[in-house]
């Protein structure tokens, strides 16, 4: 009697494999959305559409990309989150969910479960910069002007990531500058060099294009690299300031109990997707964004290590997690 029942479970085991097997042998099936949590022609949307028509060749299926902004990412990641299906993943960096819950008192779902790391894309190099006119080069020159001056400085940062990484620092450090708060950060650039905001902490791309034109001075990265865009300007570790060191990593993810070996299949397609076309690397990069292709585990790793972070800042900001 045993042994029927040892055979029967062998044999519904093996035919749950062979399932499983079939259906990723088959993956996909039929069109792929990707879920964006920001607008057209925004680097995340550039980064998707590359790889989506990448991907669309070499599946055979299409591959078309959503953009649903709003709601500091709540928008796409319920959209994602009510969807419940392999074929609908969410593009974007991680940071948009692990700091959701220090921005806002309540969420009508908690992120975390949802996210299943699939593969990652790149880091979104984050900067720290001023303007031009103010003849500041180092982080230490604005510390020293801070403490010289206490709470006249105005200092802004993109919502979420940037703004935790900026003021936990200076707090860390002792410095009080005036926050000003931005709904559109793209709106930032131009008043520091006007000179109504004196310090901006955002993703690389939203000073970029002021520094080239030497109106603004980039006077860190956090990555733990340098940007491909900026190689003169050093990473936060090589000013000697690691503290503000931040990888802010993004990628796709996929919804709960996406098999691993499918979430390997697919990190492993978007590896070929790049490798036939070297140009996505040099798109990112122009667009403040070093190319960082991990499979689910790394991505995973990179993320938790992004999570205790933000724990540490959060705390230092007396700022709490969303009930």
């Amino acid at each position: 009697m045993r042994g029927l029942v040892a055979f029967a479970a062998a044999v519904a085991l093996g035919l749950q494999l062979v399932g499983s097997a079939a259906a990723q042998s088959t993956y996909p099936s039929r069109t792929v959305r990707f879920i964006l949590p920001y607008g057209v022609a925004s680097a995340t949307d550039t980064a998707a559409r590359m790889f989506a028509d990448g991907l669309s060749k070499l599946w055979g299926k299409p591959v078309v990309v959503e953009n649903r902004p709003g709601g500091d990412a709540i928008v796409s990641l319920g959209v994602f989150a009510q969807a419940k299906d392999d074929h609908v993943l969410w593009f974007g960096p991680a940071g948009a969910f692990t700091a959701l819950p220090y921005m806002h008192d309540t969420l009508p779902f908690d992120p975390s479960p949802n996210m299943n790391p699939i593969v990652s894309i790149s880091v979104v190099v984050l900067s720290l910069s001023m303007p031009a006119s103010m003849k500041i080069d180092t982080i230490g020159q604005l510390l020293a002007l801070a403490r010289s001056e206490p709470g006249k400085l105005d200092a802004a940062a993109a919502p979420g990531i940037s703004d935790f990484l900026l003021f936990g620092f200076l707090k860390k450090q002792g410095v009080q500058v005036a926050e000003v708060p931005y709904r559109d950060v793209m709106q930032a650039p131009d008043d520091l060099v006007s000179g109504r905001i004196q310090v901006l902490s955002s993703s690389l791309a939203v000073p970029q294009p002021l520094a080239d034109a030497g109106r603004l001075k980039i006077l860190v990265v956090t990555s733990k690299q340098r940007a491909p865009s900026q190689p003169d300007v050093p990473t936060a570790i090589e000013a000697g300031y690691p503290d503000l060191t931040f990888e802010s990593i993004g990628g796709v993810f996929g919804p709960p109990g996406m098999p691993k070996e499918l979430r390997n299949r697919i990190a492993a397609d978007f590896r070929k997707v790049a490798s036939a076309n070297p140009e996505i690397e040099k798109r990112l990069a122009a667009t403040g964004q070093i190319m960082s292709l991990r499979g689910p585990d790394d991505f995973a790793a990179a993320i938790k290590e992004q999570r205790v972070t933000l724990t540490g800042l959060a705390k230092v900001l007396g700022l709490k997690a969303a009930q």
